[in-house]
This record gives C-alpha cells, sequence and structure tokens, in this order.
C-alpha cells in the first residue's frame, strides 16, 4: 500500500508511532494512553477493550507480566484522508517474562488514527501476532 497524503500528517503519524513505542519501554501508562483517542479501541487476539477507562488498566495489567518490554514499530502504509487516516504497523517484541522466560514477538497493527485539536491519536488498533518465538 502507498503512503498517501500530506507529509507533514505522515509524519506526525510516524512520530505517533515511535511515542507509543517509547512509552511501552519505559512502561509509562500516561503517555501510552496519551496516544489514543478519548474513545479509542486496542483490539488483540482474544481481547477489545474500549476508551481510555478500561484500556489504561487493562495495558498497565498486561504489561506487570514483563521485567523488559522492548517495543519497536515501523510502518508500512499510511492513508491520509482529511483528519483521518489508515496506517498498518508492523511490529517487533522482545520481552522478559518476570520468570525469566524471553520471548520475541513480530506483528502488525492495523490502525485508524483521528486527528484531534491538531494532533494525531489512535481511534483504534488491531493487533495480529505474525510469528512468535
Amino acid at each position: 500500500m502507498a503512503f498517501v497524503g500530506p507529509i507533514e500528517d505522515r509524519l506526525a503519524i510516524r512520530e505517533r508511532v515511535e511515542a507509543y513505542c517509547d512509552a511501552v519501554f519505559r512502561k509509562d501508562a500516561d503517555d501510552w494512553i496519551a496516544c489514543w483517542a478519548e474513545d479509542g479501541v486496542w483490539k488483540l487476539p482474544g481481547m477489545e477493550v474500549a476508551g481510555h477507562e478500561a484500556m489504561k488498566p487493562a495495558w498497565i495489567n498486561a504489561m506487570s507480566a514483563y521485567k523488559f518490554a522492548g517495543f519497536f514499530g515501523n510502518p508500512g502504509h499510511i492513508v491520509v484522508t482529511g483528519d483521518t487516516a489508515e496506517a498498518r504497523t508492523y511490529t517487533t517484541e522482545y520481552l522478559e517474562r518476570n520468570d525469566g522466560v524471553y520471548i520475541k514477538i513480530f506483528g502488525s497493527y492495523e490502525d485508524h488514527l483521528v486527528k484531534k485539536n491538531g494532533t494525531w491519536v489512535f481511534s483504534s488498533r488491531a493487533y495480529t501476532v505474525l510469528r512468535s518465538e
């Protein structure tokens, strides 16, 4: 898929992906939730959570299973249409569980974003595991 739309918006969306990754690395729940629209929807295999009030504690709970979480994201496409956008973000995760087991996961997010008050945020992210080791 192509990269379509104003370069300023596409850069801002890339920076949103990077801010999301940075928040995961630092396990910063406030910075992580700031990447989302208030009514955002986070979809993982077997789980769907909507809205900041539900998403933030779900993320904190998920992250509590790991001593370390390295999370990298790379957009595969971004299509901007006015104040909305669709993107695909490929992910690589390096995780150390609390019991010392290491996991490497390659995944993909199908992203929808909205521009609110001049800032791009995720309105939904649907995650698929592509490979896990």
